[in-house]
């Protein structure tokens, strides 16, 4: 396959952006000649142990080993240093910037229906189906939907199955909580142990099913109880890469703390802050019970749109064209 930019739509001002994707070349390198020619050297690098090593190089030592400031990575990543809580001369390694907290209610509200369904984070989105007759059916490469959930879930799987979601994809430079998207109240949680490959849009389509084989984390959400988002069950997985250490739940009520652990019959309220990406690009997938959402109109026209170079629209044989979505916006509501 041949190479090309990877553009999105930024949903605020609709204009086309140019994803500036860091180091590109080496992905290209990992997940093509790498995995075809040695893979045993390619099974090493998505490993845990050197997802660890590479975390800990690029985003544990000082700003000042690397003779830049806090403001100047802010500047270089785009990212805005005035919405975070602590001071920007506090945020002094690459993994503290990337942790940031932010005054998500005052730089994110959330002004919904009851009946909608928000954006669990600061990404890049992109909208499916497993349903084969639905004009969203995407055919299994972004995952295999039984892998995904853990092949041993066979409730879950039955619950979902021909249901509609929701590939979120974080970027480096955005801010890495994962908030609820909808309020319910805890039916399961468990992770999956995988490797750690780049969710790079290059190396998506190159690989097979790359989401399905990543370490992760499922939350199964009933929002069929008082005071719930009426759409039934929702599983919400959230998907370590390359560098990301792990998952950190830490679902807060109000502002971050107090920090409640996340076990079957919690109630989440919508828009909260439920968990942490350790540093790195990420993806958080939301799968809905079919028939029960309909995805908000301006992320459906986006994403088939021809006009947009996307790598997704090259590898998938399809309009596959992502929307730059913010924590807490709409995404869809109940059918």
């Amino acid at each position: 396959m041949t190479e090309t930019q990877h553009q999105y739509i930024d949903r605020t001002t609709g204009s086309v952006k140019t994803e500036p994707l860091i180091f590109d070349r080496t992905i290209q390198f990992l997940y093509s000649t790498l995995r075809e020619n040695a893979p045993f050297m390619f099974n090493r690098v998505i490993s845990s142990h050197t997802s660890t090593l590479l975390g800990f190089f690029n985003y544990d030592f000082f700003l000042k080993n690397w003779r830049v400031t806090p403001h100047e990575v802010f500047e270089h990543l785009g990212a805005d240093p005035d919405e975070t809580i602590e001071p920007v001369e506090c945020l002094n390694t690459y993994r503290k910037i990337f942790e940031r907290q932010i005054r998500y209610w005052e730089t994110r509200p959330m002004n919904v229906s009851a009946d909608t369904v928000v954006s669990p984070a600061d990404s890049r989105v992109l909208t499916g189906s497993f349903d084969q007759t639905s004009a969203l059916f995407i055919k299994n490469k972004f995952f295999d939907f039984s892998s995904l959930l853990g092949r041993d879930k066979s409730q879950w799987q039955e619950a979902f199955e021909s249901g509609d979601f929701a590939v979120f994809r974080l970027t480096p430079d955005k801010y890495h909580y994962n908030h609820t998207p909808v309020s319910g109240v805890v039916e399961d949680l468990y992770d999956i142990d995988g490797d750690f490959h780049s969710c790079n849009p290059g190396a998506v389509v190159r690989a097979v099913t790359p989401y399905s084989l990543n370490r992760r984390s499922v939350t199964v959400i009933n929002t069929d109880v008082p005071g719930g988002t009426h759409i039934g069950h929702v599983a919400m997985v959230e998907i370590v890469a390359l560098m990301i250490g792990g998952i950190v739940q830490c679902y807060s009520p109000s502002g971050y703390h107090p920090e409640l652990d996340i076990q079957r019959g919690l109630f989440m309220e919508k828009g909260q802050p439920k968990s942490l990406f350790r540093p790195g690009s990420s993806t958080t997938v939301l799968i809905f019970e079919k028939q029960r959402i309909n995805f908000s109109t301006d992320l459906l026209k986006n994403q088939n749109r021809r006009d947009v170079s996307s790598r997704f629209t090259q590898g998938f044989e399809k309009p596959l064209v992502e929307t730059d979505i913010q924590v807490r916006q709409p995404l869809a509501t109940a059918r």
